[in-house]
Parts: C-alpha cells; sequence; structure tokens
C-alpha cells in the first residue's frame, strides 16, 4: 500500500523540526573545524597577536618566537589538579587585561613527563611561575602562586617597560 500525500507531507512536517537541528548542528559543526583549521595553520606568535589573552601549551611553544614581542609568563606544575596550578591560573584570569596591556604570554606545563622544550630550559621542580622578558631572560621565579598586581609591578619596574611606556606618553602627547 502505498503512503497518501497528506500521509507523507504528515512525516514531513513532524520531520522537518528534528531536521533543522540536525543540519543547524552539522553546519555549526563544520564551521568550527573549519575555524579549528584556521587556528591550526596560524603559528603560535600568530595565534597569541589574534587573541592575546590564550594560554598556550608549553609542547606547541617555541619561547624564541617571542623574543620581542612578548613576556612569557610560564606556569609549571607537576599535574593540572595541582592546588597551586589551579591558583595560578585563576589569578591569571582574573586581570587579562593587565596582561594584555604589557604584552604577556601565558604558557602552562603539567606534564613533566612529556619534557617540553620550555622545561628543559627552565628546569622547574613541581609548581613553578617563571616571567621571562622580552629579551627572553628569566626574570623572576617563584614556587608559589602570584597576584597579578605583584606580576605587573615586577613587569613595570624593568627598564624595558619603563622605556615602554615612555615611549606611549610621548605618542599621547
Amino acid at each position: 500500500m502505498r503512503p497518501s500525500l497528506p500521509a507523507i507531507l504528515g512525516l514531513a512536517l513532524l520531520a522537518a523540526p528534528v531536521a533543522a537541528p540536525l543540519r543547524a548542528q552539522q553546519t555549526a559543526s563544520s564551521d568550527l573545524q573549519a575555524s579549528d583549521a584556521v587556528a591550526e595553520e596560524m603559528s603560535p606568535l600568530d595565534r597569541w597577536l589574534a587573541a592575546p589573552d590564550t594560554v598556550f601549551d608549553a609542547a606547541e611553544i617555541d619561547l624564541d618566537d617571542f623574543i620581542w614581542r612578548a613576556r612569557p609568563i610560564v606556569v609549571f606544575a607537576d599535574s593540572p589538579f595541582d592546588p597551586s596550578f589551579q591558583r595560578q591560573m585563576e589569578l591569571l584570569a582574573d586581570r587579562p587585561e593587565d596582561l594584555v596591556e604589557r604584552d604577556v604570554l601565558i604558557v602552562a606545563d603539567t606534564d613533566p613527563a612529556a619534557m617540553s622544550g620550555v622545561r628543559q630550559r627552565l628546569r622547574p621542580r613541581g609548581f613553578m611561575l617563571a616571567l621571562l622578558g622580552k629579551d627572553g631572560e628569566v626574570d623572576l621565579r617563584k614556587p608559589l602562586p602570584w597576584d597579578v598586581r605583584e606580576i605587573t609591578r615586577s613587569i613595570d619596574k624593568t627598564p624595558l617597560r619603563q622605556q615602554e611606556v615612555e615611549e606611549r606618553r610621548r605618542q599621547g602627547d
């Protein structure tokens, strides 16, 4: 027996609310995949320039790529569940605008077994916060979480940061 036209239309109307969200999900999924593919094609430096408040994994970063461009803050821990690591990441997330203003690049490394290049270079033991200058040299190492206010004060005391502030002041006049 062949279904009647009204029966087919009735089924189509019932299926339409289900099909539309599925198509929307497929479209959103393909858009997300496309944006992920674009992000993967961008270098870490380009991704940081596009979104300076991004937290990068140490495995994907070569600190030398950021010399004279960014002040890396590297947060090390033996596990992402380390309470000091979690607290430090919360503190950094509280005031991202202050860090962005100072060209800070945030890097996290919670996998000691992977021995990232950053970990090999800075050799942390357990939790450690390291602040590097734009010249690539270590300006500060801390064994406990630090507030953004303390971090920005340390950055603001460096000669390069004072020079940047003075140049911006002159450009504003």
